[in-house]
């Protein structure tokens, strides 16, 4: 393997979903594009939009899956594939039902928590030991209220909260592909605004 990086945000392709809750890890990927032109470009191949770049002097690649959020797997699969990119390098970002909005939190490894996109990224990928960029977008309250609050878009509150998460977990991903994780996930967690000591609402 490499000592290459995957960057993959989680999303729906196509205008019908672009403002949703759910594309918020193709959000991750517009808040990284304005920092760095990441000159994304359709790849059948790669079954997105990708990229190679330099960034924060890191040899990384950039992805936005166009497969739907459920089959994101088959597309982070051929970009690990084809550039040679082991799990432990993979950073995903995606829309967390369990984080309220402005909530913005970076891990490795662990469970799905009902995340289809996730769910596929563990069938394809065959390992959970990836970095995840856990992006909080609210809960409905109600398991039956999922789908519509995943597919619908946030209130201009909450979209704001949303996306200045997003800009803080873009600033701190410098220090993740730089070899220096506890530092990008201290300064990260530092500013976030939940305590962590609420209770999971029901999951997807």
């Amino acid at each position: 393997m490499s000592d290459r990086w995957l960057i993959a945000g989680l999303g729906n392709p196509g205008p019908k979903y672009d403002r949703t809750r759910h594309n918020a890890g193709f959000w991750f990927l517009d808040a990284l594009d304005r920092r760095q032109a990441l000159n994304l470009k359709p790849n059948r191949k790669l079954h997105g939009e990708a990229s190679k770049a330099s960034f924060a002097g890191a040899d990384c690649v950039f992805l936005k899956p166009d497969t739907f959020m459920n089959n994101s797997g088959q597309a982070i699969r051929a970009a690990t594939d084809y550039f040679e990119v082991a799990a432990e390098r993979v950073v995903i970002a995606y829309d967390d039902l369990d984080l309220p909005p402005g909530s913005v939190r970076l891990k490795q490894g662990g469970g799905h928590g009902g995340h289809n996109g996730l769910r596929s990224t563990f069938q394809h990928l065959g390992s959970q030991n990836f970095w995840r960029v856990r992006i909080g977008i609210g809960h409905p309250g109600t398991r039956e209220g999922v789908t519509p609050w995943v597919l619908g878009r946030a209130n201009a509150d909450d979209e704001r909260a949303i996306l200045d998460s997003i800009d803080r977990a873009a600033d701190v991903l410098p220090d993740l592909v730089s070899g220096r994780p506890e530092r990008a996930m201290q300064a990260l967690h530092s500013k976030d605004p939940a305590d962590g000591s609420r209770e999971r609402p029901p999951t997807r």
